[in-house]
């Protein structure tokens, strides 16, 4: 049986932290807010293989009040859904994802990005998408106060 999950992320961009996005360091003023590294790409697609097996999301398997994972690379996120995919007889199959944000330029590092997720989600990177939109300067997401992450992911049920 094949199934899907989609995923949702947001995060205020903040001085003082790095962007890190699909388990690449992005050169950039401000990084995201959060509890973990706050990729929200990463948790963007670990929630969409999450829902794809009927679990509950990141923050149930990664709670914000547990001080022992303050920090963690979402890239080690990814790497634990996997884990929780395994033990649920399920594999991922391919994922596809969409940044948004109004800086700075992504397809530069797309690569990079799609090449930690492959590795991190056992998959060949051909199985990984991301893509890269602005918001056209609407909304806070448009006036760059922070990034979003939308992705949907497939998973066979073995």
């Amino acid at each position: 049986m094949t199934r899907c999950g989609i995923g949702y992320d947001a995060h205020r961009l903040v001085a003082g932290r790095k962007l890190i996005l699909g388990g690449v360091e992005i050169p950039h003023s401000l990084g995201l807010e959060g509890h973990s590294d706050a990729d929200v790409l990463c948790h963007a697609i670990a929630d969409a293989l999450l829902g794809a097996i009927g679990e509950s999301d990141i923050g149930h398997h990664f709670p914000n009040t547990d001080e022992g994972i303050r920090g963690i690379s979402s890239i080690a996120i990814l790497e634990k859904v996997t884990q929780v995919l395994r033990s649920s007889r399920a594999l991922a199959i391919n994922v596809d994802a969409t940044l948004i944000a109004e800086a700075p330029k992504i397809a530069p590092h797309i690569s990079a990005m799609r090449e930690k997720l492959a590795r991190a989600l056992q998959l060949d990177v051909s199985r990984i998408s991301i893509k890269a939109t602005t918001n056209e300067g609407l909304g806070a997401i448009g006036r760059g106060e922070g990034m979003a992450a939308m992705a949907v992911a497939s998973v066979e049920m073995i």
